[in-house]
């Protein structure tokens, strides 16, 4: 019941301050905007397929060799399989944006003592931010990935939405997606217990960001391919790194002094 009454005040807080979401709504845009304008557009535009560039072609059979596809098929696949991982930056976005707040914001505004002076456990406080911000930003995620696979169904080339249904995706989206969110969202609530400076939380929590890319990178390079197998792997393993914050952000919160450092 007061974990609920907690999660209740945290969506109201929210929606008395719904511009902090516009970072994710920007994130997520992007992540529409850019595959579906270099796989989509920009071919239509030049009147040049993907496949008539020999680079791409080979590049793209990193992703497996399907012969029922056509060449601009194959590229298209590669390419939505690629930027499907900015998907996963998106409820990093919120993370950092709403939980580096979580407790420096309600320090600032006043609201912290009151929570503390409450009966409830530090496990139930910090839970509460978590799903607080986590819920939202998984909401839009959630939105972004209906439009983007919804649109890969109506403009790319046939079969590539077909293709685009395996378990690799599941285990991107499933499992690494969240995952990660909620490492970046548990790293920031954990820095935030600690700092009185909602920025350095927000520093932290982007850490996270910095492997992803590297990720993403190398797979456009074609340097390596993270396998079903290996993204569920780097998903298990992401969701065993979020229980150890978790027990270090509850084993740190030192809530009778948190206050007096403070001032």
């Amino acid at each position: 019941m007061r974990l609920r009454t907690l999660i209740t005040k945290e969506f109201l807080d929210l929606s008395r301050n719904r511009a902090a979401l516009l970072p994710v709504v920007l994130v997520t845009i992007m992540s529409l905007v850019l595959p579906f304008g270099i796989a989509i557009l920009v071919p239509a535009l030049t009147g040049r397929g993907l496949g008539e560039d020999a680079d791409l072609v080979k590049v793209s059979g990193v992703a497996g060799i399907h012969y029922d596809l056509s060449a601009d098929a194959r590229v298209q696949l590669f390419l939505f399989q690629q930027f499907l991982m900015l998907f996963l930056l998106t409820p990093i976005t919120g993370a950092m944006a709403l939980a580096a707040h979580a407790i420096v914001g309600e320090k600032q505004a006043r609201t912290l003592e009151p929570l503390l002076a409450t009966p409830m456990t530090t496990y139930e406080l910090l839970t509460a931010k978590v799903i607080g911000a986590l819920a939202p930003t998984l909401a839009i995620s959630l939105a972004g990935l209906v439009i983007y696979f919804g649109g890969i169904l109506l403009f790319a080339a046939p079969g590539v939405a077909a293709s685009m249904a395996s378990a690799r995706t599941f285990a991107l989206i499933l499992l690494v997606a969240p995952a990660a969110a909620l490492v970046s969202l548990q790293a920031a609530i954990l820095i935030s217990s600690r700092v009185n400076d909602a920025r350095t939380a927000q520093q932290f929590g982007v850490l996270i960001i910095l492997p992803l890319t590297g990720i993403l990178v190398a797979q456009f390079t074609g340097t390596i391919w993270l396998s079903a197998w290996t993204l569920a792997i780097l998903g298990l393993g992401l969701f065993a790194l979020w229980i150890l914050l978790t027990v270090l952000s509850v084993a740190l919160f030192e809530r009778e002094s948190i206050l007096t450092r403070w001032r």
